[in-house]
């Protein structure tokens, strides 16, 4: 749709002074995310305070243009992207710690606070918060709990979703509502809070949020193990967890990942095609170097080449940074980067990987495969080097899924729908569960308002 002057000229006098941005630059700016995807606004409302949304979203049902609600852009499903023209309203200058109380383990940060401050933040005050998403220096919590982003930390402490004890949260008809509660239990009523969460910001724009901690870890240690193939890396996933160890952390990255991270590594890869498992313990410092050393001797009986633990806080902030690498550098590397973020059973992660080389070949492709081994949340990234083999890309992304389903996975484990998963939802959800999705929208968004054409096909 094209904006009237008319309502620009309303937005501009009746929201903060500087709220409203229409200059070239600025729509640019809010035009993509991570996905590679690109809709440039016709306006863009970075609010003030939550009185902006608030004006703004019931101008929008007055008006009927679309608002697109966006934290900090990092997405890589195209949910904060103005697809269909109208207002992108921006959250980052909602970025207070409103509380931090010592004696509950509480915080309420407000939506666009970015992650990496939440958590230290809370670290500096002697408390933990434990979600740790890709990108946590350019996402935003708000964000984050739209998605219920995950992360390494995932396979030991959970998502996003279960550190948020309740939302305030403004509806598309204007109204600001506050939900769940400040204790660590609560079932009165329904749970809007978990509705709320994950729902990329369809039903509602989050505005802050009252998040729950945990006491400080003690003690980290990780160790770094190779294997001779990401087939062998993921069976010892399975059995680590089987001989009764819960990491903070199981990352893996495969060959291919390892191709392009390589000189970064402490050691010189061996000849084939190896792969590596991150492993992060956290506890008291003497349990988890007794543990951490039990798991290296597991690791050594099962087929691993070599292990290397790191012995000081630099040594691991390396080794994470060859992780952090990796999706930069396919990125980078590929001219077409189709990003997904399936998860499976912890089982069927060996044979998920077992396949990709006959999808390779089927359909032309390289897939890079790493991620959270842990909790089977595995990043495929389907690439080429052809922009003309783009529907040979789609259907082999199309084929992987219908593996992932058939091994009882699913489609997005923490990137959500948004636009680019958009045509694979079906395959996941049956008609009548859409149908009874979609009613929630109506029912919330009557007028579709708020960020229109996401999810839903």
């Amino acid at each position: 749709m094209l904006l009237a002057d008319t309502i620009k000229d309303t937005l501009s006098n009746q929201l903060s002074p500087g709220a409203v941005l229409s200059e070239p630059e600025a729509l640019h700016k809010y035009c993509s995310d991570a996905s590679g995807l690109h809709f440039i606004p016709e306006l863009v409302v970075r609010a003030q305070n939550t009185e902006d949304i608030q004006t703004l979203l019931r101008l929008a049902n007055a008006y009927g243009f679309p608002v697109t609600p966006r934290g900090g852009g990092s997405g890589l499903a195209g949910a904060c992207l103005a697809h269909q023209g109208g207002v992108v309203l921006s959250l980052e200058d909602l970025n207070r710690i409103r509380l931090i109380d010592h004696e509950n383990f509480l915080m309420e940060a407000e939506a666009g606070v970015i992650s990496q401050k939440v958590r230290e933040v809370a670290w500096e005050a002697g408390m933990f918060y434990p979600p740790d998403p890709a990108g946590m220096d350019l996402s935003t919590i708000g964000g984050n709990a739209a998605t219920d982003a995950g992360g390494p930390a995932c396979v030991k402490y959970g998502t996003t979703r279960d550190y948020i004890l309740g939302l305030e949260a403004v509806l598309p008809n204007g109204e600001c509502v506050r939900t769940g509660v400040r204790t660590r239990k609560g079932v009165v009523g329904y749970d809007l809070t978990n509705l709320l969460v994950g729902s990329e910001g369809t039903l509602a724009v989050i505005t802050a949020l009252l998040l729950k901690l945990l006491p400080k870890p003690a003690a980290v240690q990780t160790l770094l193990c190779a294997f001779p193939s990401v087939t062998c890396a993921m069976e010892n996933v399975a059995t680590i967890m089987q001989a009764g160890h819960l990491p903070c952390a199981i990352e893996v990255l495969d060959h291919r990942c390892l191709a392009l991270v390589g000189e970064l590594l402490p050691f010189a890869l061996p000849a084939g095609k190896p792969s590596l498992l991150i492993l992060e313990l956290d506890g008291p410092a003497t349990a988890i170097a007794e543990e951490m050393e039990t798991i290296r001797k597991l690791m050594l009986a099962h087929g691993t080449i070599d292990t290397l633990p790191a012995t000081n806080s630099s040594q691991r902030q390396k080794i994470w940074e060859v992780r952090r690498q990796v999706s930069l550098r396919i990125h980078d590397y590929a001219a077409l980067y189709l990003s997904e973020d399936v998860t499976v059973p912890i089982s069927a992660i060996a044979p998920l990987v077992n396949a990709l080389p006959d999808y390779e070949k089927r359909y032309q492709l390289e897939i890079f495969a790493f991620g959270h081994a842990g909790d089977g949340n595995i990043h495929l990234n389907i690439t080429t080097q052809d922009v003309g083999l783009a529907d040979r890309a789609h259907a082999g992304v199309r084929a992987l899924l219908a593996l992932v389903l058939d091994l009882g996975g699913t489609i997005s484990g923490e990137h959500g729908i948004g636009i680019a998963k958009k045509p694979y939802i079906a395959m996941e959800l049956p008609e009548p569960m859409l149908a009874l999705q979609r009613s929630i929208k109506e029912f919330f968004d009557p007028n579709k308002i708020l960020n229109p054409g996401k999810i839903f096909p």
